[in-house]
């Protein structure tokens, strides 16, 4: 071999050599330089209520990172920045017959009771709640808060949901041992207050006027109406009722003029007649400006003050019921939005849950509140727990409560409701007391005898709710998939976490991967079941 080829063949060898120093730099430089796998951003914690038996379970992470090849699968995406509602709350209601079932406990299970209920920590976290003025279907007997023939309200005192009970109300509470007979309505709202963490509104609702106020009734303060030389009397009486509330240290949110105003003709209990054009002249003439005289209301900021609601009864006729007011300025200037209720709750499903009268009330006064005040179910007193995932019948016909529940309090928030109460948050294991033979179910049953206390699916279905969607929280959108069987909504909260709300009815699991600014997060929920996914940044 030449010597030039020689040098021919070393010169070739640098070169190979330098080339691969110089891939390999690269390479080393490029594994430096390359960012490792970033970590998700959020902790994902998934509770899980079902028919199979889950109350509000935590999932553990092989229960919710799992993946079943033969599960159907949706695919969800939040999108935090496109928000839609505030959240107000959700939870139920003060009653009198509720404060009873509490005063039959020992004083240390009571406070359990009211610690599950609102404690946001320890227990659901009821934050939006109701109460009545005067007596309801769910008092133990007819009462108001003045002398009959009163005009002057001289003797104007609401000692009645202060007084306790004496236990000879009627025949469902005799004989039934009182371990503190000193409580009552205004001392539950009281204890409720002092649970660490609670965090809760009041609506207060009339049913009915003192029966000398009303004409053409068929009991005591049941059916008929109020006299309209009454009016003018009746709005300071519901007034004084918010200034007397507030004296004891209650500060009512909301109040509605009228429970049910439509349902005065064949009810059992307290009730009253409202048409449309009465309640509009009522607010407009003597309620409003009464409560603007005492302080209650402020008209440049319906926010500011006592929140009025109109109508408190069926959702399927609600746009033809505030129609009137709303449309005439000097009776919407006192009014904030807009109560339904639920009934017939077997309808609920052949009509879309309302949706479209949701959104037609949304769109047509877009400045008006909108809140969901009262839903509730009979009891099945030989089966409470279990009536909730079977078809169940009662007036309103035949239905799955757990179902029907889920459908309707997502729906409502989908199309723009801003919370959620159900009717009496406890009553006994019989539905009782209730002096009208109208026995319901409730998210806490109480045995006021064995003192056994029984939560139902209802506490832990509303608790998805109210524990993880927090007072001024806001809707946020929530693309998918559209699957027969499966609903959901997403909303976030002040503190910038995010609830993830989804209800299975199908028979089979599911699924469900859940996109948020590129990453995802995976669960499997069960047939028949509802998930919430708490999702909290890093």
């Amino acid at each position: 071999m030449g010597k030039t080829s020689i040098q021919t063949n070393f010169r070739n060898a640098e070169v190979i050599k330098n080339k691969w120093a110089l891939i390999v730099a690269f390479l080393v430089l490029f594994t430096a330089c390359k960012p490792k796998t970033a970590e998700k951003k959020y902790t994902v914690d998934v509770y899980q209520t079902s028919f199979a038996g889950d109350n509000l379970k935590l999932l553990t992470n092989s229960e919710v990172n799992t993946e079943t090849p033969e599960l159907k699968k949706i695919n969800l995406q939040l999108l935090p920045n496109k928000e839609f509602q505030k959240y107000y709350g959700f939870g139920a209601s003060f009653t009198e017959s509720s404060a009873w079932n509490l005063a039959t406990i020992p004083v240390a299970k009571r406070k359990e009771v009211m610690t599950k209920l609102f404690s946001p920590t320890e227990g659901a976290g009821f934050s939006l709640t109701r109460t009545h003025i005067n007596s309801s279907d769910y008092s133990n007997t007819h009462y108001t808060y003045v002398e009959e023939g009163d005009e002057d309200l001289s003797t104007f005192s609401i000692h009645e949901d202060e007084k306790g009970f004496s236990g000879d109300e009627n025949d469902q509470v005799s004989g039934v041992a009182l371990v503190t007979p000193s409580y009552d309505l205004i001392p539950m709202i009281l204890e409720a207050s002092s649970i660490p963490g609670a965090d809760f509104k009041i609506i207060a609702s009339a049913w009915s006027p003192p029966s000398w106020m009303k004409t053409g009734e068929t009991a005591p303060m049941t059916n008929g109406s109020l006299l309209p030389e009454y009016y003018g009397i009746w709005a300071t009486y519901l007034s004084k009722y918010v200034t007397a509330y507030a004296e004891k240290g209650i500060k009512l949110w909301g109040i509605t003029p009228q429970n049910e105003p439509l349902h005065y003709h064949d009810a059992q209990w307290d009730s009253n007649g409202f048409e449309p054009e009465q309640g509009r002249d009522f607010l407009r003439d003597y309620l409003g400006p009464q409560l603007v005289k005492d302080g209650h209301l402020n008209t440049d900021d319906l926010d500011a003050g006592l929140h009025v609601l109109l109508y408190d009864h069926n959702k399927s006729t609600m746009i033809e019921y505030v129609t009137p007011t709303y449309e005439d300025p000097e009776a919407s200037k006192y009014a904030w939005g807009t109560a339904f209720h639920w009934y017939a709750n077997s309808e609920l499903e052949e009509n879309n849950y309302y949706a479209d009268e949701i959104t037609k009330l949304k769109e047509t006064w877009p400045d008006k509140g909108i809140i969901h005040s009262e839903s509730s179910i009979d009891i099945d007193a030989n089966d409470p727990i279990g009536q909730y995932w079977r078809l169940s019948t009662d007036y309103a016909g035949e239905f799955i409560p757990f179902e029907t529940y889920a459908y309707d309090i997502i729906s409502d928030l989908n199309h723009g409701t801003q919370g959620y109460v159900e009717w009496c948050s406890i009553l006994s294991d019989k539905g009782q007391p209730n002096p009208y033979n109208n026995y319901n179910s409730a998210p806490v049953l109480i045995n006021p005898v064995t003192d056994e206390v029984i939560y139902t699916p209802l506490y832990y279905l509303l608790s998805h709710f109210s524990k993880f969607i927090r007072p001024d929280a806001k809707r946020i959108a929530l693309d998918g998939e559209k699957m027969e069987g499966l609903i959901y909504t997403a909303a976030k909260n002040t503190d910038g976490s995010i609830a993830v709300v989804v209800f299975n009815k199908n028979e089979e699991a599911l699924e469900v991967s859940l996109t948020i600014e590129a990453e995802t997060y995976t669960t499997e929920i069960a047939p028949r079941a509802m998930q919430t996914m708490l999702l909290n940044s890093k």
